[in-house]
């Protein structure tokens, strides 16, 4: 955002280089929950998705594009869109404030959005803390499969490691991401196939060292990162910070101006906060 509260497009391409080449990210979740996308407009939301593919040829794998939205034509438009777009993937959430009335229901929701792009997987976007739709994933993926031909997965932003787990080895011809960073290591343990997180925006090289360590059999070494990463997140969590303070986090690291979060959040970030936070990082080696 810029300080007048507009998406600042401007510094897209800066940011891409960032992800690239300072934190061997190849992968975007474009229109999240960390990038805000409930709080922006089916306008913001296009031109985000357009920067991002455009400025992400060439030089990342994949753009996957959150469409979902309180409004079922909403996220068709927002998914006939990626597609137009170029984006390789799409993924949505529940809707979070009239809620599905059952099972049946949300995957009913979730056919006709997927429908709007049958070209592009479909991603379910798993986050029932901030939807507050708890259905055991495990069942609700069985009911997925029959309806929706483009599922190919799940990004699961859950703590609950055994439904991650049943969905994993339930469902093998499946991709299953993890989304709780502060445990990841549990959800690799558990047949994790990739994690889309926050904290991979300024973390993602000590995270890839991480997988790489439990990629070799090297468990202890994969725990000690694993640990480091817990114990910045303590840090975090103490001061009460969310997403507002992420952001700031993300800018310190960066070097690029992310802007303030839009209303209804706001930071809650002191003067002394960037060099406390600088601190921290440097006493793990996370930077």
């Amino acid at each position: 955002m810029t300080n007048s509260n507009n998406v600042n497009l401007t510094v897209i391409q800066e940011y891409v280089e960032f992800l690239v080449h300072k934190q061997n990210v190849k992968n975007i979740f474009v229109n999240g929950t960390t990038g805000e996308g409930m709080s922006l407009s089916v306008e913001e939301r296009k031109t985000l998705a357009e920067e991002w593919v455009k400025h992400s040829r060439g030089k990342m794998h994949n753009v996957i594009v959150h469409v979902g939205c309180l409004s079922l034509e909403d996220s068709k438009n927002l998914a006939a869109h990626a597609a137009s777009c170029g984006a390789d993937a799409i993924s949505a959430m529940s809707p979070s404030f009239l809620k599905p009335s059952s099972q049946d229901a949300l995957v009913l929701y979730l056919k006709e959005v997927a429908a709007a792009a049958p070209s592009l997987p479909f991603y379910y976007y798993h986050i029932p803390s901030l939807t507050g739709v708890q259905y055991p994933l495990n069942s609700l993926v069985g009911k997925m499969q029959l309806h929706i031909p483009s599922l190919r997965g799940v990004k699961f932003s859950n703590a609950n490691l055994m439904d991650f787990s049943l969905c994993v080895h339930g469902y093998p011809e499946l991709e299953f991401f993890y989304g709780v960073d502060e445990q990841l290591l549990g959800g690799l343990v558990f047949g994790a196939h990739g994690a889309v997180g926050s904290t991979y925006n300024y973390l993602g090289f000590t995270t890839n060292k991480m997988l790489e360590a439990f990629k070799q059999g090297k468990l202890k070494d994969a725990q000690k990162i694993q640990c480091k990463i817990q114990e910045f997140m303590g840090f975090v969590f103490a001061l009460g910070w969310g997403l507002p303070d992420f952001k700031n986090i993300m800018s310190l690291v960066s070097g690029i101006d992310l802007g303030p979060p839009r209303l209804p959040l706001m930071a809650t970030w002191k003067p002394e906060h960037p060099e406390n936070v600088k601190a921290e990082l440097k006493r793990l080696d996370l930077i």
